[in-house]
């Protein structure tokens, strides 16, 4: 039974960005995971053992938004191998990485990189 689980929306204030101000003053960003794998042991058993904890997909991503990136698709890369190292047996990982209100000179809710990997 193939499915995918999710962790939308969370949020984070860090220090990205291209720019050396922006990795001074730090900005708001969001982060979406979602990851597929075989949910048919978990279905079956009720056993948190048999799936994937969202606490630790959680850990992982607040881990690595602490750690400064110039570019969000560095970032998402990164977050995806530490992903597949903690969950091997995972089929898929994309996630969407966004900037709120990135420094363009103009008004953009938010800048938004997706990454998707299979292994």
């Amino acid at each position: 039974m193939q499915g995918r689980i999710a962790l939308e929306g969370m949020e984070f204030f860090a220090f990205h960005g291209y720019y050396d101000e922006e990795q001074k003053i730090g900005n708001k960003y969001g982060v979406d995971l979602f990851i597929y794998t075989d949910l048919q042991a978990a279905a079956q058993t009720d056993e948190l053992p048999k799936t994937v904890n969202y606490e630790l997909l959680y850990k992982l991503v607040y881990e690595e938004m602490k750690v400064p990136a110039r570019l969000l698709e560095h970032l998402g890369h990164r977050i995806i191998d530490r992903v597949f190292q903690k969950f091997p047996h995972l089929k898929q990982v994309k996630i969407n990485i966004y900037k709120f209100n990135p420094p363009l000179g103009g008004i953009c809710h938010k800048a938004k990189v997706t990454l998707k990997e299979k292994r």
